[in-house]
């Protein structure tokens, strides 16, 4: 595994822009002024990934309750992630790391570069762009829902 290193807590977040299931531009810098919390998955229908987003699915009012908006990224392609959308009934944004490959995974430091795959990485970013908090798993083992519970907590 070759990540790049993870951002640090007080680091302002890279100003990227990813497409949505649909196509339509999403810039980071547009989603300030609430806090972000920003999860990177390695695979769409994988069966770790979608337990993982199902999961928060299911708690969203977690992050409602907190004022935090909630945003999967992947390396898979927009129309992948659109299908996996839609099959789970995400009520969150999915965004496609696919073009250029990974850019994004590669600024957060959870890029897998020897595999091209996102690491589980998951970070929480204030109003002004700053990063709060972060949690980063390998690929095979899924984040625990208390960890996010713990770090809304600080907001």
């Amino acid at each position: 595994m070759s990540a790049g290193q993870t951002l640090r807590v007080g680091d302002p977040v890279p100003d990227l822009t990813l497409p949505d299931t649909h196509g339509t531009p999403v810039a980071l810098s547009e989603l300030r002024g609430e806090p972000l919390v920003l999860v990177f998955v390695p695979f769409a229908f994988s069966c770790t990934c979608t337990g993982e987003l199902g999961e928060l699915r299911d708690e969203i009012g977690l992050f409602d309750d907190a004022g935090a908006r909630l945003v999967a990224v992947s390396c898979d392609a927009m129309f992948t992630l659109r299908a996996w959308a839609e099959r789970e009934g995400y009520p969150f944004d999915l965004l496609s790391d696919f073009w250029p490959h990974g850019a994004a995974a590669r600024a957060f430091g959870v890029l897998d570069e020897s595999t091209g795959h996102a690491l589980r990485g998951s970070f929480l970013v204030d109003a002004d762009g700053v990063l709060r908090w972060s949690l980063v798993h390998p690929r095979g083992r899924a984040r625990p829902l208390e960890a996010y519970r713990e770090a809304l907590a600080t907001l």
